[in-house]
């Protein structure tokens, strides 16, 4: 406790520190009173739109803090820049200008700025949808005063101002903030659901006694336990030794530079939670359409791909998260490029030569680590619904590993992180005595 009071101080007396903190919480807190406020038009007290714990909706409702079943102007969250950045950055490894412009900061810029303007289509796109969502669900919280144009006209621009405003929040928490800014919003707004799921759970479990106490107890427990594997599986890393040629610099008095030894960190888990809301996207698509049918054994089929505790549905999701965590690593790593970096800086791995060898030989391990991320991920991902079978509400399982703590855990590691690189810039002790705090690398931490 001494050295956790020690350490507040620190964080407290250096200023810089201290006002990226405290303008992170003002941003924070702008973007949580944003979520209670009602679109125009809507009336709160007639709205009963589902908390879609579940489906794709209940997904949107996840990265949007609950702003999305409460009709709120920052509904569609950051949705809409996430599946903009997404589609700029497979975009930067099809097309070949893009993987230009990606190498060079002036074309880093301007992959910004287009990736902004995507997000505008993309979010009045997703307003009409939802407009269309909200007639369907709940036509009569929508005020009669208000026209069917009018009311889609002021609905989409406003949900379209409101998803610009919360990107331009997580930029300058990006900026002048600790973090990474969008990151930082989405674990904001699925961890604010937390508290009442415990509260739940506990009142579940408390109701006509039978030992319902120690039952609770032993979930914090196995939650726990859960949260120390996720941020094995984040900070898990594969270290190939790395050595640096030596130099001779001048004439006379020659001197011998280079000769250090350093490692590569490969991390087990590069793709980060991507794989998990590709194979959740994937698997709402079939059930979606299926929907549409009437046959009997097409329903059935939606209700077993629906079902987050059937046997099918868990084989399916983790098949998928298997796939998609080397498809998407695939695309992200590159070991080709890896070795034409080492060796323009004259580094090299001990017993291989440099080129194609060592970019075969970094692929071949890569491709080893991944097989042991992959089923790892797979297991986080399905947690939740083996949570469900023994009993667990819907809300509190979902905590249970899968995309919320998967996000939850990378984004408090880079803000620790964040916190520990000013203490030790300034010679203060680090957060941890055992070790440096390792956030997440790659194109997977944004999400």
């Amino acid at each position: 406790m001494k050295k956790l009071i020690e350490t507040l101080k620190n964080i407290w007396s250096i200023e810089e520190l201290r006002k990226r903190i405290l303008f992170t919480i003002l941003l924070i807190a702008i973007y949580r009173v944003g979520c209670g406020i009602t679109l125009p038009g809507i009336n709160p007290q007639m709205l009963a739109l589902d908390n879609n714990n579940g489906g794709l909706l209940g997904l949107f409702n996840m990265f949007a803090g609950g702003a999305f079943s409460k009709a709120s102007i920052f509904a569609l969250g950051v949705m809409p820049y996430i599946s903009a950045s997404i589609f700029m950055q497979l975009a930067g490894i099809v097309i070949p200008q893009f993987a230009k412009m990606q190498r060079e900061e002036s074309g880093r810029k301007k992959m910004n700025q287009y990736t902004r303007y995507l997000t505008v289509l993309v979010t009045a796109f997703q307003a009409s949808a939802y407009v269309a969502y909200l007639r369907t669900q709940t036509a009569q919280a929508i005020v009669p005063e208000f026209g069917t144009f009018l009311f889609w006209l002021s609905t989409v621009v406003v949900l379209t101002a409101g998803t610009l405003f919360v990107m331009w929040m997580g930029e300058k928490i990006t900026d002048k903030g600790i973090g990474n800014g969008v990151s930082l919003i989405i674990m904001v707004g699925i961890l604010a659901r937390f508290p009442e799921s415990v509260l739940q759970e506990f009142a579940a479990r408390n109701v006509g006694g039978g030992g319902g106490l120690l039952i609770f107890l032993i979930e914090i427990a196995i939650f726990i336990a859960v949260i120390v594997g996720l941020i094995l599986l984040t900070q898990g890393t594969r270290k190939i030794p790395l050595n640096y040629a030596r130099r001779i610099i001048g004439n006379n008095a020659a001197k011998e530079v280079g000769g250090a030894r350093d490692f590569i960190p490969l991390k087990v888990n590069s793709s980060g939670v991507m794989p998990i809301i590709f194979a959740q996207a994937i698997l709402f698509i079939p059930a979606t359409l299926v929907g549409f049918s009437q046959n009997e054994t097409a329903q059935g089929f939606v209700r077993a791909m629906s079902d987050p505790q059937s046997l099918w549905y868990n084989i399916t999701y983790a098949v998928l998260v298997i796939a998609f965590t080397y498809f998407y690593t695939a695309l992200i790593f590159n070991p080709t490029e890896m070795a034409d970096n080492l060796k323009r800086n004259n580094s090299f791995i001990p017993g291989v030569k440099p080129g194609e060898p060592t970019a075969d030989y970094i692929a071949t391990i890569m491709d080893r680590i991944t097989l042991p991320g992959a089923l790892f991920l797979a297991v986080a991902g399905i947690l939740p619904g083996i949570a469900g079978l023994f009993g667990v509400t819907s809300g509190f399982a979902s905590f249970f590993g899968g995309t919320s703590m998967l996000i939850g855990v990378g984004v408090i590691l880079d803000t620790l992180q964040q916190i520990e690189s000013h203490l030790l810039m300034r010679q203060y002790d680090g957060l941890m005595k055992t070790g440096r705090i390792m956030g997440r690398q790659g194109a997977g931490a944004a999400v």
